[in-house]
């Protein structure tokens, strides 16, 4: 069922009255959690934007007045006018983020369900091509500081960024409540400290505040030429992490992370960034590491630990969003089944995915030895999160357009010019391919290239299960009209459809020919929603005495769990011991065929996947014991 567009529009607000209580609770929060990466770009963004419209000459008041014109516009437009008052609007029964808005456009558009899929997983995608990047040039700017202290330190600071980054991996199992309850406090300090920084510097030269003129960054725009076209690029990462105030809507709601930007983050950020401006102009030396020279020098080593700390902040950010994402691609079919782990008893968004996190922390280590400073990484930073704005502009769009029913043209004119000047930041950003920037685009063509093979090859198999399956009503009559053997206790055959007499039944019936007492036929499924409500967590169907259809529903945000289904079940009346139940399942060995309607290296690839996913034994934390396994051959 689809909601109606007004609830869409203030969707948030019956979240947010939960909220109330603790509102301030959850401001401080959203610093640190929602804020932590586009907190950390001041570490690197004017240094590198200036640097490139200077053309390697000191820097002048064109360039310095230009690039902070453009970074305030570019925090305008998209933060505050496309995310902070759009985005935030169009939550999906509270929650944001990519695959929540691409679910609530394919309910409206239905035509265009594809074109949402497809991109749903681009934008996740990209995700991952910028997770990568993230914690690199984060943590590797803030350590570089050390150089400043004293250059003896300069040989340390790779071997030390390493040791942070991949400490910050190794402690991902333990999980993070213990540690996200000190990110709000610390990130605080951290803004605080921009905007001192900046201040101490605004008075040197008061005629820096002009530079909020759109003009100057027109200008500077207008006369460079394709210079200009390089430093939009680089002015890009003062944006960067943007797409966090969406994707974290469900844990703090919108005025929290409303009012934290304007009120407090974006006038510290932009604080900083007018202090670095006002302090090269003043010495344009400066513009070597202009944020640490804002701070005096018995403040370095403070600043230096302060601003790693929150570097690993802007970090556990981003990991803990590619945990989430990818439990959401799991829900959705989009990915094999990986291992998911709750470190949380009380906070179920408290997960650890042990694959993805080994992985992440591989690609990062690897992009840090690679690229070996933060003016590097800048060159490979920005592609991907530009295209993954342009994704989420896209996917607004349709839900601006049906699902809040504004008419055709005040949708487009709302998300078009957003979009042009996403689409020229993409443009800007991809201008640094052969520089570093294919990096992120090369992770993301290869997750995308895996989800896309994973749902073409589940429907194919799909369709051949269904094919050699039997009507479970079908098979009723029959076992009615000449009964097997029947056992004692309670038999569940999990399948992806109720109405199908399940593989494993089948093969039960054939080789042993027996049926138990009570049959439960359990399909587990995944709805366009972030959660469920428990009370519709299970749907019972007892219309036959000999099988009974049993449907749990959870919502793409969620895992799984067949101890908590058999619970559901029995708040309504359908008692079923554990212990005392055996659950069949299929599995199913995949192999290679001449008739394959996928290429070859397509499907070869779709096989690999299906052998490393998680067991389902194991995924649905189904007692192992209880557990009769019935293998199958399938050609794809």
């Amino acid at each position: 069922m689809v909601a109606r567009p007004k609830a869409t529009e203030t969707g948030g607000d019956q979240g947010e009255k939960s909220h109330d209580a603790h509102f301030w609770t959850l401001v401080v929060g959203s610093v640190g959690v929602v804020y932590g990466d586009i907190g950390t770009s001041p570490l690197y963004a004017f240094r590198e934007a200036v640097h490139a419209a200077s053309g390697g000459s000191p820097a002048n008041s064109e360039a310095v007045f230009g690039v902070l014109s453009l970074i305030f516009w570019a925090l305008i437009l998209i933060v505050t006018l496309k995310y902070v008052i759009v985005l935030l609007r169009a939550d999906n029964k509270g929650e944001g983020g990519t695959f929540a808005l691409m679910a609530l456009g394919q309910q409206v558009a239905k035509r265009s369900s594809p074109l949402l899929l497809a991109l749903g997983i681009a934008g996740a995608s990209f995700f991952y091509g910028d997770a990568v990047i993230t914690p690199a040039i984060s943590v590797l700017s803030a350590v570089e500081g050390l150089k400043l202290v004293s250059p003896v330190f300069e040989p340390w600071v790779l071997p030390i960024a390493l040791v942070v980054i991949i400490g910050l991996f190794a402690v991902q199992s333990h999980g993070t409540a213990r540690v996200a309850q000190f990110f709000g406090p610390l990130t605080i300090l951290w803004f605080l400290s921009l905007a001192v920084g900046g201040l101490l510097h605004i008075f040197d030269n008061p005629g820096v505040i002009a530079a909020l003129n759109p003009w100057y960054g027109l200008k500077f725009l207008l006369t460079h030429g394709l210079l200009a076209f390089t430093v939009l690029g680089l002015v890009f990462l003062a944006v960067t992490g943007a797409e966090a105030l969406y994707t974290d809507l469900g844990h703090f709601g919108r005025k929290p992370i409303q009012i934290a930007w304007l009120g407090f983050v974006f006038p510290c950020l932009m604080l900083n960034y007018l202090g670095q401006g006002a302090l090269v102009l003043t010495n344009a030396e400066a513009l070597e590491n202009p944020f640490y020279r804002l701070y005096p020098e018995w403040a370095l080593v403070p600043m230096v630990i302060l601003a790693t700390c929150a570097t690993v902040v802007a970090s556990q950010a981003v990991i803990t969003g590619a945990f989430s994402l990818a439990r959401q691609a799991i829900q959705l079919g989009l990915l094999p089944r990986f291992s998911i782990k709750h470190t949380s008893e009380s906070m179920a968004g408290q997960i650890y995915l042990p694959r993805v996190n080994w992985l992440l922390m591989i690609g990062v280590v690897l992009a840090v030895i690679t690229f070996k400073s933060s003016s590097h990484l800048a060159s490979a930073y920005g592609v991907s999160v530009t295209a993954a704005l342009v994704i989420d502009t896209l996917m607004a769009f349709f839900v601006v357009w049906k699902y809040w029913n504004w008419p055709l043209w005040k949708a487009a004119g709302l998300m078009i010019p957003l979009l042009l000047i996403e689409q020229t930041f993409f443009a800007a950003n991809i201008l640094k391919l052969f520089e570093g920037a294919w990096v992120p685009l090369a992770i993301a063509g290869a997750l995308a290239l895996i989800m896309f093979t994973w749902v073409r090859g589940y429907r194919i198999l799909l369709k051949i299960t269904r094919r050699n399956e039997a009507d479970l009503d079908w098979l009723v009559r029959k076992l009615e009209a000449k009964p097997p053997v029947r056992v004692p206790g309670t038999a569940v055959f999990l399948s992806s459809d109720v109405n199908a007499a399940p593989t494993a039944l089948m093969h039960n019936l054939k080789h042993n020919r027996i049926l138990h007492e009570r049959n439960i036929v359990l399909s587990i499924r995944t709805e366009d929603t972030p959660r469920v409500p428990r009370h519709e967590r299970v749907a019972i169907d007892r219309s036959s005495e000999t099988f009974i259809k049993v449907v749990a529903s959870y919502g793409f945000m969620e895992t799984p769990s067949i101890p908590k289904i058999m619970e559901s079940c029995r708040r309504k009346d359908l008692n079923i011991d554990i212990g005392g139940t055996s659950f069949f399942l299929s599995r199913r060995s995949l192999r290679s065929t001449t008739r394959s309607e996928m290429p070859r290296w397509q499907e070869k690839l779709f096989i690999w996947l299906a052998r490393t996913a998680e067991d389902a034994t194991t995924y649905f934390q189904i007692p192992t014991d209880r557990v009769v396994e019935v293998g199958t051959q399938v050609a794809v």
